[in-house]
């Protein structure tokens, strides 16, 4: 069959390059994609990822059985409704289902309705409003802008001084809304579901992303600085009541709410004293936890699309191997930086996944904040983290930073 992804990121190369290997799919399209994918797939940097009915029609004319919809913004945006309107599959939420990324009020007024344990929570659309609270309220507190941030629209405030600064930073019109939430203690893990109205199928391997951007979790949030696969010292009891009390329930909310809901949900969640809590829902694969899993991951990812539809039981098969990412971002990420910077040394081998570089004179050079993935595999999590930060070595640039820790939690939990 033919497959259509749709995204230009890391995430998308990674999901090519898995459905590439499926015996299923004999031909890979990607809207827009990247250099790096040329390999992979045939990309189509002429059609922007928004451009919605370039994208149907490109669907049509090349009989595309399946589009799979990498990241949230084509989802929030309806590109799942008008595709499926012309009779074209769609891995991927329609644009009311989406809500439960692209609106963080959606998802804490659902899970509040129906008891799925998250931290209790304020909202605001009132500049004003959101001063005086901050006079009186517990800290820290997280204050998390309503709406798509690409993981950059959370800030964390220890203090008085530190919550007006946010404040100032997330409301840039009265008439938004900002969420504040209590602080939520323990450590996070990520876990991908695949979902099918109340049919809900939690990965049996989950993931650890790394947002803060410098080392031993300083500095300002990201989109990603690094993820790890399997996370050996979150046990099997945890991912349990994650399913029981959060995975299944919510796809059973959406579902009583009317919400069609087809794809992947990403569930953030964080391990407190009374048990798993929900800190983020994602209509989507996370980046980088996609790399990695996927990576990973032996079995087939177009069947398990295929069984997903169908509502049939889905076995997932693991390779033995740990896996460790580690990105590789632009100078000054996630705030101001500059692109254009050369970047060589790397082989597009499974080995690097690319999620900010073009090709000029056949040289690659920066073209956004988080630049490239460097993947390492090993027979656990130490090894791993030593075979991923010798493929960071290889590259060669000026232009990027990354963090050296990616991982530490796994292997200092596990002496």
């Amino acid at each position: 069959m033919k497959v259509l992804v749709i995204g230009a990121g890391g995430r998308e190369h990674a999901l090519a390059h898995k459905l590439v290997q499926s015996p299923l799919v004999n031909e890979i399209h990607v809207i827009p994609g990247n250099d790096a994918m040329e390999s992979i797939a045939t990309i189509h940097t002429d059609i922007a990822e928004a451009d919605h009915e370039s994208i149907v029609d490109f669907a049509q004319k090349h009989q595309i059985a399946w589009v799979v919809i990498g990241p949230e913004q084509p989802l929030t945006e309806g590109l799942a409704d008008k595709l499926q309107a012309a009779q074209i599959k769609v891995f991927g939420p329609n644009q009311a289902a989406a809500q439960i990324e692209g609106s963080k009020r959606f998802a804490k007024e659902l899970m509040a309705k129906y008891d799925i344990p998250t931290a209790t929570y304020r909202e605001f659309n009132r500049k004003q409003q959101a001063i005086e609270y901050v006079q009186s309220c517990e800290y820290p507190v997280v204050l998390k802008k309503d709406g798509l941030a690409a993981g950059k629209g959370v800030i964390i405030a220890n203090n008085l001084n530190e919550a007006y600064e946010a404040i100032d930073t997330l409301f840039t019109n009265d008439g938004e809304t900002v969420i504040f939430e209590q602080f939520l203690e323990g450590e996070e893990f990520s876990l991908m579901t695949f979902v099918n109205g109340e049919y809900a199928v939690p990965f049996d391997c989950i993931a650890q992303d790394h947002k803060r951007a410098f080392d031993n979790d300083k500095g300002p949030n990201t989109g990603g600085m690094g993820a790890y696969c399997p996370v050996p010292h979150i046990k099997d009891e945890i991912l349990e009541r994650t399913n029981k009390e959060i995975a299944q329930p919510i796809a059973q909310a959406l579902t009583k709410e009317g919400y069609t809901f087809f794809g992947v949900l990403y569930i953030g969640a964080i391990i407190t004293k009374e048990g798993p809590k929900v800190i983020e829902f994602n209509a989507r694969f996370g980046d980088p936890e996609a790399q990695v899993l996927l990576t990973r991951m032996e079995s087939d990812l177009m069947q398990h699309i295929l069984d997903l539809e169908s509502k049939q039981p889905i076995h997932f098969e693991w390779k033995e191997d740990a896996v460790v990412g580690v990105m590789l971002a632009s100078k000054g990420y996630p705030s101001t930086y500059e692109k254009g910077g050369n970047v060589s040394g790397f082989e597009l081998n499974g080995d690097y996944f690319v999620s900010g570089l073009k090709k000029i004179n056949q040289h690659y050079v920066t073209s956004g904040g988080r630049v490239i993935l460097a993947i390492g595999k090993g027979n656990d999590i130490r090894s791993a983290k030593v075979k991923a930060y010798e493929a960071v070595e290889r590259i060669e640039s000026d232009a990027l930073f990354y963090r050296n820790d990616i991982s530490d939690k796994a292997i200092h939990n596990n002496l």
